[in-house]
């Protein structure tokens, strides 16, 4: 059976690369008949936040892509927690020392920063290697007498992968078919922390062992790191599960990938859900800005997936259906919120029910009492010119209420005594009109040398802008009495700007 498992840190909260992580992961075991497991990688004690837990839970609800088993859902593996499962790391990692496979390096941070030093004014880069662990001070270069005394000492240490050099680690990835890696080229990985915890390469491939994860579907971020976990499968004799590693998410103007650590110089949400900074302010995320789950969903499947058709639009179970790897993308993908918003826009249109009761709502607080039928005749105008339901009152009040303002510029332009006599003498022929149908009021404003100036002061009358709906709609929906009333308060306010 195919079993996935999403594994985030809780440093923080998750973003566009970790949800999708996530999602395609979900995609994989439904289109697979298979299981996604959520399991917790909480080795990072110094940069663990309680809140991230429950972020990572409720995102995930949010967008309806709930694992089968795992933190907060259960299961047969049980604890999911990394940070709870110490004594299988240690037992295994007992097993590697007894081969040979790792050793123990008790060089000192000051130890290596000397080094690291020496490297870098020499114009190279140092690596705990093959080359190098010799001349240190770790296991392989002490007596036993010397290493108890180290132990006896109660010197702090670390437990390193012995890589073997010259070798040659061949490596396939469902997305980006056969790598080949040179051992000379790799270091010695810390298995275990001088804080007695495993690291994430060791308790990673462990647990993706026992869990029998069979597909490993995670961001590119991580394909470095899978020459080092497929030699530490090979040490504990262990069969590996296929990788397949997920194309960056870029940034639109394609300076780096989308990244937390840059969420203040971005004008666009990278977060799903809210999330409080360090400084307790709330960072809005997209479901506070509005959008919907399955249309967020819609749009991160597609952020480096292509079905290979025209079609755009799918439902979750369509995803399910439709998805596999063969298709992600090897190349970077640049996030787009034009297009965000795009998809957003597309749900919107089911979304009618929603719609009346954010209207209604927005009445009432007003004192503004509308049939439902004429509410749900303001929505079919508008529900083309809006991305989010939160805009509808923005781009409709004109249809309620007159505007409480005039746009600035247009204003100034006509406020002139003309303009009065103008609008005078347009009432007297809009009260004229009958039957007050649009085809009469067509006909009204065709008579007219200068019509499009005669409708854009007949806007700004009804709406406060020279830009909105359909004019001859507006006319005739908000009837030829509320016209009048608002051609004369614009008409006042003409003359208070004169006197």
């Amino acid at each position: 059976m195919v079993r996935v498992r999403f594994a985030p840190s809780p440093t923080g909260p998750l973003h566009l690369g970790g949800i999708r992580t996530a999602l395609f992961n979900y995609l994989f075991a439904k289109k697979n008949g298979g299981k996604f497991i959520l399991r917790i990688e909480d080795t990072d004690r110094k940069r663990f936040n309680k809140k991230s837990e429950s972020y990572i839970l409720e995102t995930l609800k949010w967008c309806k892509i709930e694992p089968d088993e795992g933190v907060g859902y259960g299961g047969p593996y049980f604890p999911y927690y990394q940070s709870k499962r110490g004594s299988i790391y240690r037992f295994y990692l007992s097993k590697l020392l007894k081969k040979g496979l790792a050793y123990y390096a008790f060089d000192t941070d000051h130890d290596l920063n000397s080094i690291r030093k020496k490297y870098l004014n020499k114009g190279s880069t140092f690596s705990y290697n093959a080359s190098v662990r010799k001349n240190l001070k770790n296991s392989l270069t002490m007596t036993k007498k010397e290493l108890k005394t180290q132990f006896r000492s109660g010197n702090s240490y670390v437990i390193r992968f012995k890589i073997k050099p010259g070798d040659k680690v061949e490596m396939y990835d469902l997305i980006r078919g056969i790598i080949v890696i040179n051992t000379d080229n790799l270091d010695d990985k810390i298995l275990f922390k001088s804080d007695g915890t495993a690291t994430y390469h060791l308790a990673n491939t462990i647990d993706d062992h026992l869990m029998k994860i069979t597909h490993v579907i995670r961001g590119e971020e991580w394909l470095p790191s899978m020459s080092l976990h497929l030699l530490m499968y090979k040490a504990f004799n262990w069969n590996p599960p296929n990788f397949a590693h997920l194309p960056l998410i870029l940034k639109n103007d394609g300076k780096g990938k989308i990244s937390k650590r840059f969420i203040n110089n971005l004008d666009y949400p990278i977060f799903p859900l809210k999330w409080k900074d360090s400084e307790n302010k709330d960072i809005l995320g997209f479901r506070e800005l509005g959008y919907f789950p399955d249309a967020f969903v819609n749009m991160l499947a597609l952020l480096g997936w292509n079905p290979g058709t025209k079609k755009e639009i799918f439902s979750l179970q369509e995803l399910s259906k439709l998805f596999s790897l063969e298709k992600v993308n090897k190349s970077s993908v640049f996030f787009n919120i034009k297009k965000a918003n795009w998809f957003n826009k597309q749900y919107l249109k089911n979304k009618k029910e929603e719609i009346f009761s954010h209207l209604s709502l927005e009445l009432k607080k007003r004192s503004i009492f509308s049939t439902k039928n004429y509410i749900y005749k303001v929505i079919d105008c508008i529900i083309n010119r809006i991305h989010f339901i939160h805009e509808i009152w923005k781009h409709s009040f004109y249809f309620f209420i007159g505007p409480i303002s005039y746009d600035y510029s247009f204003f100034n332009q006509i406020c002139y005594k003309k303009t009065i006599d103008r609008l005078d003498n347009w009432k007297k022929l809009l009260l004229s009109i009958h039957p007050y149908t649009s085809i009469n009021l067509k006909s009204f404003f065709d008579k007219e040398n200068n019509k499009r100036k005669m409708m854009q002061i007949f806007r700004l009358s009804l709406v406060g802008s020279i830009k909105g709906y359909d004019l001859i709609i507006i006319l005739k929906m908000i009837g030829k009495e509320e016209c009048i009333h608002r051609i004369d308060r614009l008409i006042k306010k003409i003359r208070k700007k004169l006197e």
